[in-house]
């Protein structure tokens, strides 16, 4: 753990101009700068704030080798590691793929062992969401974020609750897609992080399933007086959709 965050710095602390030669593809790999994160206006009013996120990322998914068959597929292709396109983090970086690959191995386990207790958690069957039909192939993107050292304005926390955190412990925050899978009885966790003038350093994992798994409501969350609030939808479809809503265009940028 120490090792990846360790790696993290070094990336972020590269020359931006370096960074913007790793700028976010197509298949939803590489660098996004700051301020590329655009927020709902529903959002801005809850987080009191006008603009997107003030962090930079770099996104990280499964690796898929470009003579794959799925690496035609939206979010599935190799990944843009910066000691393979850039020449002077060949020995800065080099292990960075080793190591996030690894790191994004053992995340997904976590994130199937959550499922199994989602699944519980519904009256569902344990594997429910564990197996090959949801999550063979999943939609599992790695972000490394740095957040700059800015001061946030305090006196808007009537819509935020302080999460006090345990030291290595991982935060779970429940997503848009399993709100419309259970119908509204898991709500889709609106976080935020507010900066205290330090910088700030996190690894965020973001799991959806499969492409073509349609995410209708769930059978025990639904009832003849609580009919599915959502109509059903292809994951892909979803996240193509979100994506588009809540990331800049970077073409922009090129």
């Amino acid at each position: 753990m120490d090792e990846v965050f360790s790696q993290s710095k070094k990336f972020f602390s590269l020359p931006m101009e370096e960074k913007m030669k790793l700028l976010r593809n197509e298949k939803n790999r590489g660098y996004t700068p700051v301020l590329m994160n655009i927020w709902t206006p529903s959002i801005r009013y809850m987080v009191c704030a006008v603009t997107g996120d003030y962090k930079e990322g770099y996104y990280i998914g499964i690796e898929v080798s470009e003579d794959d068959p799925d690496s035609q597929k939206p979010f599935c292709g190799p990944n843009m590691w910066p000691c393979v396109v850039l020449w002077m983090a060949k020995r800065y970086l080099a292990d960075m793929e080793g190591n996030y690959g690894e790191y994004h191995q053992e995340a997904l386990e976590v994130a199937r062992k959550v499922s199994r207790l989602i699944a519980l958690a519904l009256e569902l069957n344990f594997d429910y969401f564990d197996h090959p039909a949801m999550l063979g192939k999943p939609i599992a993107t790695l972000r490394l974020l740095h957040y700059e050292g800015i001061i946030n304005a305090s006196g808007c926390e009537l819509f935020h609750l302080i999460v006090n955190i345990s030291f290595r412990a991982f935060v779970v925050n429940l997503g848009d897609m399993l709100e419309r899978w259970s119908n509204d009885i898991f709500r889709s966790t609106l976080h935020r992080v507010l900066v205290n003038g330090q910088e700030r350093y996190s690894i965020a994992f973001f799991v959806e399933p499969n492409h073509d798994c349609i995410v209708g409501c769930l059978p025990t969350c639904q009832s003849e007086n609580n009919p599915p609030k959502f109509p059903p939808i292809k994951c892909l479809d979803y996240l193509l959709q979100r994506y588009k809503d809540t990331h800049a265009d970077l073409n922009s940028y090129k």
